[in-house]
C-alpha cells in the first residue's frame, strides 16, 4: 500500500539549502525515546553534525543544540517530550536551539510547534541527514531563532547522504530496513516511518565492513520488520534476511550477529534454520505477539494466530534449544475481555519468555483502533498490566537465575555503573556486570556467574582472563 503524504506549505516552499558554518566547540545533547532504531538514528545524527564542530555532551544544561529524538507509539511518550522541552529550556542558560525529531515530529509537527513555542526545528525520521541545513535555516550562525518544520518522506535518500558511521564501541547498530506495510490497527509506524523499504545489499555490507575495520565485533541489524528484508543484490536479485546474515557472518572481524524486530508473519524456515547453522548468530529472538487471543489479534490486524506464534516458537527451539525468546504485549486493546486476557497469560505460560515488553493500549490519533467501540477502562488496563508483568518478571528472573553457577562468554562493551565495574551482554542478550579492568572493553571473555536479578547477571572474570 502506498501512503500519500500531503505537503504542508513549508514543504511546498522549502528555501534553497543553506550551509551551516563549522565552528569548533559547539555541543549537542541528544535524547532518544523508544526503540533501538531511534538509538541508531541518534548516533547517525552525531555523525552528521560532527563536521560542523558539534561534539556530544550528556549535560543538557551546557548544550548549544538540544535534539529530542522522539517516539509516537504511546501518548505517555508524547507528554514526556513536552515535559522535557520545558525542563531543558528552563535549565539551560545558553538559549540553545531546540529540535524535535523522530516519529512524534513526523506525526505532530505543526502541533509540536504550536504547543511548544521554544522548539525551533521539527523534523521526521527520514530527514535527519538534512540537520545542518535545518540548523542553518534557523539562523543559528547569526544568533537568531527562526522556526523550521520539515517532515518530508524522501524514502531511503538519507542513507545515501549520511557520512560513514563512527564507531562508539565494540557493538554497533546497522539499519537494513525501515517502515511497515502491516498496518496493525493500533500502530502509527506506517504513517511516521513510511512503507517497508530495504537498503541494497551492497550498502549494508559496506557499512558493516567499515565498522569491522574500525574494530566492531558485533552488529545488530535493525528494521521495523527486519525479517521482511528484501534488499536488491549486485545483479538485481532479491536477498532475504537469512542470506544477508550469512554474508555479514563472512566479514572479517564480525564475531557476533543479532537482529530485531521481527514479525511472526514474515518468519520462514530458512531464517529459523539459520539459528542452528550459523554460530555467529546469537541465540536470542525478539518476536512480538501482542495478544494470546485470536479474536483480539484479528481486531489488531496482526495476520497471525496464537497457534501460529506458538508453532514458530517450537520450531525455533528445535533449531536452537537454548534460544532466548523475547516478546511484546499490549494489554487492554479495545474489546479485550477477561477471557481474552487469560488467553494472553496462557500463551506467556506456554512460551516461558526470557524477556518481554508489555504496555497498556494507548489510542493513537488517526489509527483505526482509536475509533473502536468498547475502549477498556484505565483501571482494568492497569490491573491486567500488573498481572501480566508479574508473570513476565517471574519468568525473566527464572531465566536469568538459570545461569548462576555457569561460565559464559561475554563481549565487554563498556564501563559499568559502579566504580571499577565493566559491563557486557551474554549471547542471550542479558546484561552482565563484573569488576574488571577497562582494558578488557572490546574483548570476549569468560565470566563465572555468581548471582542474578530480574534484569541483569553478575559475575567474576575467570582468573586467566583477568591476568
Amino acid at each position: 500500500m502506498k501512503i500519500q503524504i500531503t505537503p504542508t506549505p513549508e514543504h511546498a516552499k522549502t528555501p534553497a539549502p543553506r550551509t551551516l558554518k563549522k565552528v569548533a566547540g559547539r555541543r549537542v545533547f541528544i535524547k532518544s525515546y523508544g526503540c533501538q532504531m531511534n538509538v541508531y538514528d541518534a548516533e547517525r545524527m552525531q555523525d552528521v553534525l560532527a563536521p560542523y564542530g558539534f561534539s556530544k555532551t550528556d549535560d543538557a544544561t551546557t548544550a548549544d543544540l538540544i535534539i529530542l529524538n522522539t517516539c509516537h507509539i504511546r501518548e505517555k511518550a508524547d507528554e514526556k517530550v513536552f515535559s522535557d522541552v520545558g525542563r531543558f529550556t528552563k535549565r539551560n542558560k545558553k538559549n540553545p536551539l531546540i529540535a524535535v525529531g523522530g516519529c512524534m515530529g513526523q506525526a505532530m509537527g505543526r502541533r509540536v510547534m504550536q504547543r511548544a513555542p521554544s522548539v525551533n526545528i521539527v523534523f521526521g525520521p527520514q530527514t535527519y541527514h538534512r540537520l545542518p541545513e535545518f540548523i542553518a535555516r534557523s539562523g543559528f550562525d547569526e544568533g537568531i531563532r527562526k522556526r523550521v518544520l520539515d517532515t518530508d518522506f524522501p524514502a531511503l535518500e538519507k542513507f545515501d547522504a549520511l557520512p560513514k558511521q563512527g564507531l562508539r564501541g565494540p557493538s554497533a547498530f546497522v539499519t537494513i530496513q525501515e517502515g511497515c506495510d502491516k498496518f496493525c490497527t493500533y500502530c502509527v509506524v506506517p504513517y511516521t516511518r513510511g512503507v517497508e523499504l530495504s537498503r541494497p545489499v551492497a550498502d549494508v555490507l559496506a557499512e558493516v565492513q567499515h565498522l569491522a575495520a574500525q574494530g566492531a565485533k558485533e552488529v545488530c541489524l535493525l528494521g521495523q520488520n527486519v525479517n521482511a528484508y528484501h534488499g536488491m543484490g549486485e545483479h538485481g536479485e532479491e536477498w532475504n534476511l537469512a542470506r544477508l546474515v550469512r554474508a555479514v557472518a563472512k566479514i572479517d572481524g564480525i564475531d557476533f550477529i543479532r537482529f530485531t524486530t521481527s514479525h511472526p508473519s514474515e518468519l520462514d524456515n530458512e531464517l529459523i534454520n539459520l539459528f542452528a547453522e550459523e554460530q555467529k548468530l546469537m541465540p536470542y529472538f525478539h518476536l512480538p505477539v501482542q495478544s494470546g487471543s485470536d479474536r483480539i489479534l484479528v481486531a489488531m490486524n496482526r495476520t497471525h494466530t496464537a497457534n501460529d506464534y506458538l508453532n514458530a516458537i517450537d520450531l525455533l527451539r528445535m533449531a536452537r534449544p537454548d534460544i532466548a525468546i523475547s516478546g511484546d504485549f499490549i494489554v487492554g486493546f479495545p474489546g479485550e475481555t477477561e477471557e481474552d486476557f487469560e488467553a494472553t497469560l496462557q500463551l506467556v505460560r506456554d512460551v516461558k519468555y526470557a524477556s518481554a515488553y508489555s504496555f497498556m493500549y494507548s489510542p493513537r490519533p488517526n489509527t483505526p483502533a482509536a475509533e473502536m467501540q468498547d475502549q477498556v477502562p484505565l483501571a482494568i488496563k492497569q490491573e491486567r498490566l500488573a498481572r501480566l508483568q508479574a508473570l513476565l518478571t517471574a519468568q525473566q528472573t527464572a531465566f536469568n537465575a538459570s545461569f548462576v553457577g555457569k561460565t559464559i562468554s561475554v563481549l565487554i562493551e563498556g564501563k559499568g555503573r559502579e566504580e571499577g565495574q565493566i559491563r557486557g551482554r551474554s549471547p542471550h542478550n542479558v546484561a552482565v556486570n563484573m569488576v574488571g579492568n577497562q582494558r578488557l572493553i572490546g574483548q570476549q571473555i569468560r565470566v563465572n556467574i555468581t548471582h542474578a536479578t530480574a534484569s541483569s547477571l553478575f559475575g567474576e572474570i575467570e582468573l586467566e582472563e583477568a591476568a
